[in-house]
């Protein structure tokens, strides 16, 4: 299968690549597309070194599948326009999440939305993260309100949101200055930041919002009550969210930790007695969210819980769904190469 991924130089880029070998995606060639002042260096991939390339859409022909790490801008300039072309395309922006001819897919929760559709956007991170364990519960006990707070890292603002807490980390240990911020609302070393993308007319923030109005979607449930608090935190690339939930039929602990333990794309990680609970030290790098700190909610009696995840946000919340997308989407792409 011929493959590009556009964007290829950024933190979401790279790891997608790295997902692709890493899955045994059936790459046949690769092509790397990033800025101007990119193309024409070399990298070592997986499937071998390729040289990066400036994105035209003449140069996109012939592909099967676009995978997009770029910003909503391109997105809306080119995603549509690369699937009328007949190629596969995955977009990771959010410029066509909320679009109704657009399937908002994370394989584990509606991975039948795919369909025929050469064109599927990928979720938000946070809202990829959580709904892999949301669904599940609502599948078995239904869902009436969901309280979320996320604890959101670097990574989330990309490569420049890593550099500049690293950056700014040294900054303030090594050389005894105050850390600085140019990516960030403030400097994220020692702090955390109540304040992830816009204020919208309602107090909350457009990352906020895209947890409720993406989960809903996902879930097929337009209609759920969420409310989302989303906080930026220094550490790398997990994302942390504490989530409480009201159900419609009762539930317990016990049958939640049997539901989650048997969902796909969730690990149990619950052994408060031996401290072991989600954490982004544990969760770097695993494909799987980690579910722990189940326990029973009082506020909302037999029909509430409360849950921690963790779940890394270059992975689930980004290149691993784009891919496990791309997988769905495999029988499609076949079919159009075999009719010519």
């Amino acid at each position: 299968m011929r493959v590009g991924v556009i964007g290829a130089t950024g933190a979401v880029g790279k790891e997608l690549v790295a997902v692709l070998g890493k899955r045994s995606f059936p790459v046949t060639e690769l092509r790397l597309f990033a800025s101007t002042r990119s193309a024409g260096t070399r990298t070592h991939t997986p499937f071998g070194e390729v040289a990066i390339e400036a994105f035209t859409p003449e140069a996109a022909r012939g592909l099967d599948l676009a995978l997009l790490a770029v910003s909503g801008d391109f997105a809306k300039a080119h995603a549509r326009a690369l699937a009328e072309q007949g190629i596969a395309v995955v977009d990771n922006s959010s410029a066509l999440r909320l679009e109704a001819d657009v399937p908002l897919v994370v394989p584990e929760v509606n991975a039948g939305a795919i369909g025929a559709h050469r064109l599927i956007a990928n979720p938000n991170c946070t809202t990829a993260i959580l709904v892999v364990a949301l669904e599940p519960l609502r599948k078995a006990f239904g869902l009436k309100r969901v309280i979320v707070s996320t604890y959101q890292a670097a990574s989330g603002a990309g490569a420049e949101g890593m550099a500049e807490l690293e950056r700014e980390t040294r900054r303030a240990l090594l050389e005894g200055q105050s850390a600085g911020h140019e990516v960030f609302a403030h400097p994220l070393p020692f702090n955390v930041i109540p304040h992830i993308d816009s204020f919208q007319p309602n107090g909350y923030t457009r990352e906020e919002m895209k947890v409720v109005w993406e989960s809903r979607k996902i879930m097929g449930q337009p209609d759920l009550l969420i409310s989302c608090t989303a906080v930026r935190i220094p550490t790398f690339r997990v994302h942390g969210e504490a989530v409480t939930i009201e159900t419609e039929r009762p539930i317990t602990a016990e049958a939640a930790r049997e539901i989650l333990a048997a969902a796909p794309g969730v690990v149990v990680v619950d052994e408060p007695g031996a401290n072991r609970y989600p954490m982004p030290l544990t969760a770097t790098g695993r494909d799987d969210v980690e579910a722990g700190r189940i326990r029973a909610n009082p506020v909302f009696g037999d029909h509430g819980l409360d849950f921690f995840l963790c779940g890394d946000q270059l992975l689930k919340g980004a290149a691993l769904n784009a891919v496990q997308i791309a997988e769905g989407m495999r029988a499609g792409i076949e079919e159009r190469r075999r009719a010519g």
